[in-house]
């Protein structure tokens, strides 16, 4: 793998770049605060902005490291204000794969916007960081997000029961990806 750190990348209505600190207040409103937003993720709705502050603090040091991809997802029609963000949660330098995660507020799900932002972030890696693989998984209960990995061309490998723990306790993890070769 050709690790180049998280790069700018942007598509015909999004911009995905690098967050800062000062991007706390939107992505407490927008998304990282809504129960609803997180309830079939593995981490909880903050309680409150500062929860957010220390997450986007960890985020913004770990850009130092080459091998850290994380992305806010900015509308172009919004300014610069995230909506949600997209980033690799697991990855096997072994077998060349990435794990991507993501997550957007509820007041623009079902426009495409998380599709299309996988889109590019999975041509990123294979065509710059040079990945074989590119797995994704979900809840099986969060159809939605199993569309958005159908709609980008993942391939569904199987369901693993009782395998995960997300905010409703022990889930099962319905698993996607995508081999280079596949493109």
């Amino acid at each position: 793998m050709l690790h180049c750190g998280t790069q700018r990348l942007e598509t015909e209505r999004l911009i995905l770049r690098r967050f800062t600190k000062d991007d706390a207040v939107a992505m407490y409103k927008n998304w990282a605060s809504d129960d609803e937003v997180t309830k079939y993720l593995t981490w909880p709705a903050h309680s409150n902005i500062e929860v957010t502050k220390s997450v986007l603090k960890e985020w913004v040091n770990s850009y130092s490291d080459e091998k850290y991809y994380q992305w806010a997802i900015v509308l172009k029609e919004n300014g610069d204000e995230p909506v949600g963000s997209i980033s690799v949660v697991n990855m096997n330098e072994d077998v060349s794969m990435v794990h991507i995660g993501y997550c957007i507020g509820r007041k623009w799900w079902k426009k495409g916007i998380t599709s299309e932002a996988m889109r590019v972030v999975m041509n990123f890696f294979f065509d710059k960081v040079n990945v074989n693989r590119i797995e994704a998984r979900h809840d099986p209960r969060n159809l939605n997000s199993g569309k958005v990995m159908m709609k980008c061309g993942m391939k569904y490998e199987g369901t693993l029961r009782s395998f995960d723990r997300n905010n409703q306790g022990i889930c099962d993890a319905s698993y996607y990806a995508l081999l280079k070769s596949e493109r």
